[in-house]
């Protein structure tokens, strides 16, 4: 690791001024991925801002709605008493996150910002990355890919996000708060992110010296169902392979609300409106299930080691509406 000068903010509008004074600084929360990048010779900051100390950690629920600050930790937010209550979608998504070490570290802020686990562009051996290097190429188009995505990539780059968390949050249309040198802005986490197909160098809209300084979450209706089902090839502390985030209200045996995030297959967090749109009014059964999921993944571009991810997906998001629902397979 190359030398860097360590600096702590205790303010946010300080961070913002430290941020915007230094083009090449870059901020330090949990470091569970800042840390990783730069022992690999990925990142290489100058100077390193240490935002933990930032007013930025309360968990608060008013009225319907959950603002969690950005840099409240995984760990505390599975831990809180709405979320355990009304978003189990979410719960169960920061569980099967990470590690219970791993929790106690990563920021919530930190966990929406995560990079890709692209192995080529956590490799600086690799030239072909568009990601680092835009206009070098993409070596996973000609090399070996499966932990990649399918949706919201091209030949440029199939690198794929990696939160199990913004997932659910994308489908309880949670909205991220933004401070920075021209003020503050608020964003849904649905326009959050770019498609590697759109940027692979630009993965949000974040321009440099502005922070997350909170999340805004909906609460959905009491009686709604929700939960959270990762694929993956081992039960722990591994990404997924697929995922799927649900929430659904029910009357009776009929659909009249559903949201369907799905992880693991795009190059941002992929929110499902095709297979809202299926479910929506539709009796709760297999057979609208399986619907759902045949509109979903109809823009896939897929390589010879990521076509299983089509089917997979499709299969994913049929279980967890079942487990939701409750209609047996």
């Amino acid at each position: 690791m190359r030398t860097f000068e360590y600096v702590r903010a205790t303010a946010t509008q300080e961070a913002v001024r430290m941020l915007a004074d230094d083009p090449q600084a870059s901020c330090l929360a949990g470091g569970t991925t800042q840390l990783d990048l730069m022992k690999d010779g990925v990142l290489e900051p100058p100077r390193l801002i240490d935002i933990t100390r930032l007013p930025l950690h309360g968990i608060e629920r008013r009225g319907e709605t959950l603002h969690v600050g950005a840099l409240a930790t995984m760990e505390e937010l599975a831990a809180d008493a709405t979320v355990a209550e009304r978003l189990p979608v979410v719960r169960e998504a920061l569980l099967l996150g990470a590690s219970v070490q791993l929790r106690n570290m990563a920021t919530i802020g930190g966990n929406l910002l995560q990079r890709t686990r692209c192995r080529y562009f956590r490799d600086p051996g690799v030239v072909e990355c568009n990601k680092r290097a835009p206009g070098s190429g993409c070596a996973a188009v000609l090399g070996a890919a499966r932990m990649h995505a399918v949706l919201g990539v091209s030949e440029r780059c199939v690198a794929l996000h990696a939160s199990d968390l913004a997932v659910a949050l994308v489908a309880l249309d949670a909205v991220v708060h933004i401070q920075g040198p021209s003020g503050r802005r608020s964003v849904p986490l649905t326009e959050f992110y770019f498609t590697a197909d759109e940027s692979p160098e630009r993965e949000n809209v974040l321009e440099h010296a502005e922070l997350i300084t909170e999340i805004e979450i909906p609460l959905p209706p009491p009686a709604a169902l929700s939960g959270y089902l990762k694929v993956r090839d081992r039960m722990s502390y591994e990404f997924a392979l697929t995922s799927a985030a649900v929430l659904l209200v029910l009357d009776g045996g009929t659909i009249r609300q559903a949201r369907v995030g799905l992880g693991g297959v795009g190059s941002k967090p992929w929110r499902a409106y095709e297979a809202e749109h299926v479910l929506t009014g539709a009796p709760a059964t297999t057979a609208a299930f399986m619907d759902a999921a045949q509109a979903t993944m109809g823009d896939a571009w897929t390589l010879p080691g990521t076509a299983f991810k089509v089917p997979l997906a499709r299969r994913t998001l049929v279980r967890e509406l079942q487990t939701v629902s409750g209609v047996a397979a």
